[in-house]
């Protein structure tokens, strides 16, 4: 149940890292020991990562249903249903990193 719920609390804790990273690169530079954050590429290929091990496991929840090896129609459910939650997440997180980009180009200087 815990990995199910991991790739929300991955970009949860990416985005919650993000709004961060401004303060502590700042206490860090005045002389504060500061912990080596993750880079965002890192938090992002993990991220997508295990949203494919989530449709992967959908994927074959579905597949055992169909072939009734055994697999419950209410596994196959939630199964399929923590896929599309999490690639709604990443959707979004991926929309709102494209409007940020689109917001920085904007920028006249």
């Amino acid at each position: 149940m815990i990995t199910a719920i991991n790739p929300m609390t991955t970009a949860a804790h990416a985005l919650q890292g993000l709004s961060g990273a401004g303060a502590q690169s700042s206490a860090s530079s005045i002389g504060g020991q500061g912990e080596a954050s993750t880079p965002f590429s890192d938090l992002l290929t993990d991220a997508v990562g295990q949203v494919d091990k989530l449709e992967d496991q959908a994927h074959a929840a579905v597949t055992g249903l169909m072939s009734g090896s055994g697999v419950d129609v209410h596994q196959a459910m939630i199964a399929a249903q923590k896929a599309s939650m999490a690639f709604e997440l990443a959707l979004a997180v991926r929309n709102k990193a494209v409007q940020a980009y689109q917001q920085v180009i904007g920028m006249q200087f």
